[in-house]
């Protein structure tokens, strides 16, 4: 899941938001806010206190309680993914060079070491740090050239179909679609692979 349907669901158990047309709007206008402005310091924690609280301000919530539990359930929830996935990724890295391009906010690197993955990857691309962003193929090739990597022998895994799958497709690069369900119309391109847990990209590998 997207961090905004991630933070849909827990507003929607606070009998805040309800529908994705009335939030969207406030998480991109919150999210958006965030994007060069925020410290390459700021920790994952901060940052998702800040972003939780700037979506708070636009739904009109004001109990801080509230803004606190839906911050603090966010962060368990990532928490417990990552340490689920750490193994996966150790695995995948013993085997293949691995690297991370995010659309984020300046402070991708301080949020890889807070939550222990840095050392798991050979490039991370920050969008703000590289100056554009996905489905730029600029950003994909700058992580390509970190590795070493021709975008012939290389494959992304990613979740947007505008930015991931369009994105690497302009490369001519093998592109998985991590989705939760099967999307309602056609994927990017004939042959498209995808898959519903991060877990299911070893078996295709």
């Amino acid at each position: 899941m997207t961090w905004k349907e991630r933070f849909l669901a827990l507003w929607r158990d606070e009998g805040v938001a309800d529908r994705p047309e009335a939030f969207d709007p406030v998480f991109y206008r919150a999210d958006d806010a965030l994007v060069g402005a925020i410290p390459a310091t700021l920790s994952f924690e901060e940052t998702v206190r800040r972003l939780s609280a700037d979506i708070a301000s636009g739904l009109a919530v004001r109990d801080e309680r509230v803004i606190a539990r839906v911050a603090d359930r966010f962060l368990d929830d990532a928490h417990r993914h990552l340490r689920r996935n750490q193994a996966l990724l150790a695995r995948l890295g013993a085997r293949y060079r691995l690297g991370l391009v995010s659309n984020f906010y300046g402070n991708l690197e301080t949020v890889c070491h807070n939550t222990a993955i840095r050392s798991l990857f050979g490039v991370i691309v920050d969008s703000v740090r590289a100056g554009f962003s996905k489905p730029d193929p600029r950003i994909f090739m700058r992580a390509l050239d970190g590795l070493g990597v021709a975008a012939s022998d290389a494959t992304f895994v990613g979740d947007s179909a505008a930015r991931d799958m369009a994105g690497a497709r302009a490369l001519g690069m093998r592109h998985i679609w991590l989705i939760a369900a099967p999307p309602p119309g056609r994927p990017c391109c004939p042959g498209d692979v995808m898959i519903h847990s991060l877990a299911d990209v070893e078996a295709l590998l």
